[in-house]
């Protein structure tokens, strides 16, 4: 029951209890009378509640009853909070008998516990807290009532049958008077269903029934006692009495300890079932999840093990990102990328194929790549991904983490094929799973319930999560749980198997979760360097982690040869042209070395360096087909006579100038080839250096992000509802506008009865019609009226707002609240 009635007398503490005489208690009584505490409570457990908000406390009592809201409030229970709510839901269905609902005491009863004596806290008042606290259930009396959708979302609750009423209430009226004459022949009820119905509501008269009907049919309610409480007879609804009962079926059918609810299915009565079980509606009745089981490790192993591997994930990242910036991968057909492709970024980012769809899945998630605008699209960075390389390192992971825990792609799907036959690609569709960012949170939720370095194993780790989401287990489920650890370990949210401590302030909403998990992170993570160590073999070593300026220019004077606990970069001669071609000169390469390395620069490398400046610019190409131009004649000489050149067709028009058939581009980099040095210029004869053209893509507008409301917006959404709820239940005296005549006349007596009400400075009841259609309640405090609106401060939105009067429906004076 989910009416919208006024909130007059339901505000006290008792809730529904405090309701005005003669007026049935209501869910949304019930809901109203919560504090906003409460209110801001059930928000945040159910967050679908309040997207949108609702206008009032009745729109929320309706959306909470609603069957997909309480299927997703079902899907947050444990096991034994589950079996609690199967229990009210049994007990206090309002088909068995009046008053409606379930006494605490018979729940605790029903489920083999001790009824609580109100000194303590037991498993059995915190599991009913909780069911309260999610409004799956509220009190009436000193009864707890089930919401009414749970009675079609559990049909059989404790895999008990419907309620005898329920059952006799489907059958020919002939059959509940046959029954109803053979078990009370002398009944003054008015109907032979509620004649039945009040017999076996009686344990005795049940026990007595039972014991009328010989070993074989007891056998058959034994069967049944336990669930499910349905069996399978044919012609189950053949027309039998008492005298003309032979079978152990027709003697429980004559009695009506079985009901036919087919043409050939019989269903156990609930109450039958309850005193087979003697009051006991579970066999196996588990307070407590199972106990974990597995290895022991240190927590310093594990915070060590996952900072590595989230260091590794930001250098892959970076590596990957910083070549497409200048060689981007092509986007296949379907969106997607192709495995060509897949095996290039991997290689780039010194991992494997799989590994590398889950990078390349969070960081699209995370909006640092996206694609271009061209027919023949490339993926390319985007211009977050500038942002994001300057931030730390720390802050750099968490974007990436919250990005793979709020995003629904699965990259472990990559290269299995849909129902069609078509195989999925990374960054393609059919990787979109909606349970995957759910089935991350869980895992992650039930490592953290392990404690500091316990790394479960997966049987221990499986039969807890059973526990605490039941109604979640599924082989999608299972293999989507499966996929969540092996990226959790590949993106440094676990280490050996244990959550990592960084990782459990994002599993919270408290709104300063990512700055505890970056404080916790950068503690473990290397810290940057500003050296590095350069050795007589050409090489410079990178003990940890770069800083970014040094990062930088050392990726653009040298190669990375190799990764791991330390890099190690190669000086070649194309490493030094690139850093030159780039605008540095040879006394800025230098500098830079001699400032940053702890060991002396060596003579080889000052060599290698001076020699590739020295050549680097002597020759200069030009479009005219494409010319060379040297202050030096003899090098123009000998390159005209180097066989290896013949093919650049190469002919000396002067002795500083050689043209060729070949365009500028061709020429250069054939040149080089070769082991010159030439340098493109202008027409104005100056140099053209510049580094590779760098471009970017724009987000991709789809990429999904976790979005939990925050705690501030919760009680922002139960403000608005007090306040719309205020707006539709206040009492108010309707102010009486003309029904007829012109629309200018109606609109003029609201602008006067509007314009009285700004001058007085009291508040106002408005009905009014939005931009969409929909007729809104609002309560005002109206401050100007002019040209046509209503300028006033709108106590549901808490903000002021202009109304066009022609939508104002109605005006109502308020009623003056009694002191």
């Amino acid at each position: 029951m989910t009416d919208n009635a006024r909130p007059g007398s339901g505000r006290g503490t008792d809730g529904p209890d405090s309701e005005s005489p003669g007026r049935p208690p209501t869910f949304t009584a019930w809901l109203r009378s919560r504090s906003d505490a409460e209110l801001t409570a059930l928000l945040n457990a159910r967050p679908d509640l309040a997207q949108p908000v609702p206008a009032d406390i009745g729109a929320l009592a309706h959306r909470a009853t609603s069957r997909n809201a309480a299927l997703r409030a079902l899907e947050r229970l444990d096991r034994f909070t589950l079996q609690v709510l199967e229990a009210v839901v049994a007990l206090g269905d309002d088909r068995l008998s009046e008053p409606v609902g379930a006494p605490p005491a018979d729940v605790a009863r029903g489920l083999g516990l001790t009824p609580s004596d109100g000194r303590g806290r037991d498993p059995l008042d915190e599991a009913l807290d909780t069911l309260l606290s999610l409004a799956l259930i509220w009190p009436d009396h000193g009864r707890l009532r089930p919401l009414q959708v749970l009675r079609e979302l559990l049909p059989h609750p404790a895999r008990l049958g419907p309620p005898t009423r329920a059952l006799l209430a489907a059958l020919p009226h002939g059959a509940a008077k046959r029954l109803a004459d053979d078990l009370v022949p002398h009944s003054t009820a008015n109907s032979p269903v509620e004649t039945v119905a009040t017999a076996l509501a009686a344990p005795a008269r049940i026990a007595a029934l039972v014991d009328q009907v010989g070993a074989s049919a007891r056998r058959l309610l034994d069967n049944l006692a336990w669930g499910p409480p349905n069996g399978t007879v044919s012609d189950a609804r053949r027309e039998i009495t008492l005298a003309t009962a032979s079978s152990p079926v027709e003697t429980l059918i004559a009695r009506g300890l079985l009901v036919a609810t087919g043409d050939d299915t019989l269903t156990l009565p609930r109450e039958v079932g309850l005193h087979l079980r003697s009051g006991v509606l579970f066999r196996d009745v588990s307070t407590a999840p199972p106990a974990f089981e597995g290895g022991q490790v240190s927590p310093g192993t594990v915070a060590r093990a996952a900072a590595g591997q989230a260091f590794t994930v930001l250098r892959a990242v970076e590596e990957l990102l910083e070549r497409w910036s200048q060689e981007p991968a092509a986007v296949l057909r379907n969106g997607g990328l192709g495995v060509r492709d897949l095996r290039r970024a991997a290689h780039a980012m010194d991992c494997d194929e799989d590994t590398a769809a889950l990078y390349l899945e969070v960081v699209r998630a995370a909006g640092l790549i996206g694609t271009d605008d061209r027919v023949s699209g490339e993926w390319l960075p985007t211009r977050e991904y500038d942002l994001w390389r300057e931030r730390s390192p720390e802050h750099r992971w968490l974007l990436l983490a919250r990005a793979w825990l709020g995003s629904d792609r699965v990259a472990s799907l990559t290269g299995s094929r849909d129902a069609g036959g078509r195989v999925r690609n990374v960054l393609g569709p059919g990787l979109v799973r909606p349970a995957a960012p759910q089935a991350r949170r869980d895992l992650l939720t039930e490592l953290g319930s392990a404690g500091p370095g316990l790394a479960p194993d997966r049987v221990s780790l499986a039969a807890r999560l059973a526990w605490h989401r039941p109604r979640r287990q599924s082989p999608v489920y299972t293999e989507l749980v499966e996929a969540a650890a092996t990226e959790a370990a590949a993106l440094g949210l676990t280490g050996v198997g244990a959550l990592a401590e960084h990782t459990r302030p994002l599993l919270t909403h408290d709104e300063n979760a990512d700055e505890e998990a970056a404080r916790i992170l950068s503690a473990e993570l290397p810290q940057p360097l500003d050296y590095v160590l350069v050795q007589g073999d050409l090489t410079a070593v990178a003990p940890g982690p770069l800083v970014t300026e040094l990062a930088r220019e050392l990726a653009l004077t040298a190669d990375v040869e190799s990764t791991g606990g330390a890099t190690v970069y190669r000086f070649t001669e194309d490493s030094i042209r690139r850093a030159l071609d780039a605008g540095r000169g040879v006394a800025d390469i230098t500098n830079l070395l001699e400032r940053h390395s702890r060991t002396p620069l060596p003579q080889a490398l000052r060599y290698l360096v001076s020699d590739v400046g020295r050549k680097h610019g002597r020759l200069r190409t030009g479009s005219a087909a494409s010319y060379l131009r040297c202050d030096e004649p003899a090098l123009l000489t000998e390159l005209v006579a180097d066989r290896r050149a013949t093919d650049l067709e190469l002919r000396l028009l002067a002795p500083t100038v050689v043209v060729s058939g070949l365009n500028r581009a061709a020429l250069t980099e054939r040149l080089r080839q070769l082991g010159y040095h030439p340098v493109p210029e202008s027409g104005d004869g100056t140099m053209r250096l510049s580094r590779p053209e760098v471009r970017r893509a724009e987000p991709d507008a789809s990429s999904p992000a976790e979005n939990a409301p925050t705690t501030e917006l919760t009680r922002a959404a139960v403000r608005a509802l007090r306040a719309g709820d205020e707006a539709a239940n206040i009492a108010r005296i309707p102010v009486s506008l003309p029904q007829g005549g012109t629309a200018g006349s109606r609109a003029s007596a609201v602008m006067e009865v509007l314009s009285e009400a700004a001058a007085a400075e009291r508040r106002v009841w408005i009905g009014y019609t939005d931009t969409d259609g929909r007729q809104v309640s609002r309560v005002v405090e109206p401050a100007s009226v002019d040209g046509g609106f209503l300028t006033a401060y709108d106590t549901t939105r808490d903000a002021v707002h202009r109304f066009a009067v022609h939508r104002i429906t109605g005006v109502a004076e308020l009623e003056a609240a009694p002191d």
